[in-house]
């Protein structure tokens, strides 16, 4: 009764106030929000935007003309043309390398992030508060701090200028143990581990056929996180790798493009560098899109929870 009081109370009072103003209440506040999300949005579209229009333009065209629009030449296909064949088409083995660390970086640490968070969550252990707080705070530190200490040890391990040197230290992601553990505790229910123990389920069958299935939203995300970031390494591969044809595309890129500034024996590869900038984020944009699907099946299974 009193729920009810309170209710009828408060809808004759927001009616009254739509009546003072002429609005609804809170349209103000739903108008401001969408003003953000668009700015959000050019924020981040624009970029990309440029960086299309961009990749159909020769060295002359990007300096000249509107920077967001087409020019008179699309040059597109002749870019792509130019990288086949500009230094012997490295730009592929470059690419190719990425895609080599990016899967095993990305694989590798999705199965150790889904191993240690599903531990920490369910697992009763000596010490698990003392290694979740010592991966609390591993997140804090930033990874360019660790490249010198990286360098280092893979340097006593005799792993420089090797693809090891760039994989090894990319298994490891404290922020998809955290996230894993965190997801793992809600979607996971106490009541179906002992259900399934009950039944005679031993642990390994119990992981793979019960807590991997309630699980996929959360393997997914740091798959993902795990591939770009990997993807996206710049510093620790500029540190640990001298050999051209080991290089990421990242690293690579960045070398033609100090080549151009300093205009060294008059190599100008502006037009290069923006279009395989442009072929390497492709790969990226079509695993969001084709994983989708996934983070909204987990948004779902979670509100019907």
């Amino acid at each position: 009764m009193a729920n009810s009081t309170v209710l009828s109370r408060s809808r004759a009072e927001r009616a009254a106030a739509e009546r003072t103003t002429g609005e609804p209440v809170g349209q103000g506040r739903r108008i401001g929000s969408h003003v953000v999300l668009v700015l959000l949005a050019l924020y981040f579209v624009v970029p990309l935007w440029w960086l299309v229009v961009a990749s159909t333009k020769t060295n002359a065209g990007l300096f000249g003309g509107a920077p967001l629009w087409f020019g008179s030449d699309f040059a597109l296909f002749d870019n792509i043309a130019g990288l086949f064949s500009h230094q012997g088409g490295i730009y592929w083995i470059w690419f190719r390398n990425s895609f080599v660390y990016a899967i095993a970086g990305g694989v590798g640490a999705t199965v150790l992030s889904v191993l240690a968070g599903y531990g920490l969550a369910k697992y009763r252990f000596r010490g698990r508060s003392a290694f979740f707080a010592l991966l609390l705070g591993s997140v804090m530190v930033p990874m360019t701090a660790l490249v010198i200490p990286t360098f280092v040890l893979l340097s006593g391990l005799g792993l420089l200028n090797t693809m090891w040197a760039v994989i090894l230290p990319s298994l490891l992601s404290p922020v998809g143990v955290y996230l894993v553990r965190v997801y793992a505790q809600g979607a996971v229910p106490e009541e179906v581990l002992d259900a399934a123990r009950v039944d005679g389920a031993g642990e390994l069958r119990l992981f793979f056929q019960v807590v991997l299935p309630l699980l996929r939203p959360a393997i997914v995300t740091v798959l993902l996180l795990t591939t770009v970031a990997t993807w996206n390494n710049f510093f620790l591969p500029l540190a640990v790798l001298r050999d051209p044809n080991l290089l990421p595309v990242t690293v690579g890129v960045y070398n033609w493009q100090a080549l151009s500034n300093a205009g060294a024996g008059g190599e100008q590869v502006w037009n290069l560098i923006v279009t395989g900038s442009f072929i390497s984020v492709v790969p990226l944009v079509a695993a969001f899109l084709s994983l989708q699907k996934y983070w909204q099946g987990g948004l779902s299974l979670g509100s019907v929870r």
